[in-house]
């Protein structure tokens, strides 16, 4: 039984010459069970882009990658389409603007739990209330971290990797007011809008108007949209591009945060946030401060 098994390995070992085969060799581990060629091919383009001193013409890539000239077009289609290539006046292609969003990301996102940790603890202790962590998901907000005060008892029922829908959350809506318009236009269209209380917003029209508050304020408010009787407070981390990459937010009972104290709560929590975006490499940039946003937010 042991022949035929060597048999197979001996033949994937050895596969059979192609115009395509060197560099899909020094690039893919042979016999490697998770190979998919066409993405092992697409990155090898990445790469080779990346390498590169200028732009490519299509003949410059199947000339390196001794490609065939339907293969290595059919790649460049993709990863244009993608937005991971641009093509330039001339024809020719480099990389694109869609790999430095998603490597800022990266390099944003790395250990963020534990980078936000001890800002969030000594937040907590400031507002005396709980902290959470949350990042975009689609139509939702996904918790990544929560943080109770010490001297109060856990009463909040979020927990760690649940999901809130963005439009009634405060972490949701301050990421979403800070997104590209195209983005945030994309995502409230896809919104299926549910009432949890009478405070819901239930309309696009409503949630834009909404966001609107949270630009020129800095922070967004969940007045008891979601629950009776819990108000959050929620702002924005964001990037060196603006870009909202994830929210931090305080929520307790409106027993404790009443209307009077919004404002000095939010004040602690934009600082926050600030400072969490510094330690990340974020230049710190200058905002125009909305006076009274308390009562900005509940003139509606």
């Amino acid at each position: 039984m042991k022949a035929p098994t060597q048999e197979r390995a001996k033949a994937v070992e050895a596969p059979a010459p192609s115009r395509e085969g060197k560099r899909a060799d020094a690039k893919t581990p042979r016999a490697d069970p998770y190979q998919l060629q066409s993405l092992d091919r697409a990155v090898a383009v990445l790469e080779l882009l990346g390498e590169s001193e200028g732009p490519l013409g299509l003949a410059d890539v199947c000339e390196r990658m001794e490609l065939h000239k339907s293969t290595a077009h059919r790649a460049l289609m993709v990863l244009e389409r993608c937005g991971l290539i641009e093509r330039t006046p001339e024809n020719r292609f480099r990389l694109g603007l869609k790999l430095y969003e998603l490597g800022s990301r990266a390099v944003e996102q790395i250990d963020l739990r534990a980078r936000v940790h001890p800002w969030f603890r000594r937040l907590s202790a400031q507002v005396g209330e709980t902290i959470h962590l949350g990042v975009l998901q689609k139509t939702s907000v996904v918790y990544l971290d929560k943080v109770e005060p010490n001297n109060r008892r856990t009463w909040l029922s979020s927990r760690i990797g649940a999901s809130n829908p963005v439009y009634c959350t405060a972490m949701g809506k301050a990421m979403l007011a800070f997104l590209p318009e195209g983005e945030a236009a994309d995502i409230i269209g896809k919104i299926r809008f549910v009432r949890f209380t009478h405070r819901t917003l239930m309309t696009p029209e409503a949630l834009l108007r909404s966001l609107d508050r949270v630009r020129r304020r800095g922070y967004a408010i969940d007045d008891q949209e979601v629950e009776d009787g819990v108000r959050c407070i929620g702002a924005p981390i964001l990037s060196e591009s603006g870009h909202p990459m994830a929210a931090v937010s305080v929520s307790g009972p409106t027993s404790r945060i009443t209307q009077q104290s919004v404002p000095g709560i939010a004040e602690h929590l934009v600082r926050c946030c600030r400072e969490i975006s510094a330690s990340l490499g974020v230049r710190e940039r200058k905002r125009v401060h909305a006076p009274s946003p308390f009562e900005q937010h509940y003139s509606r």
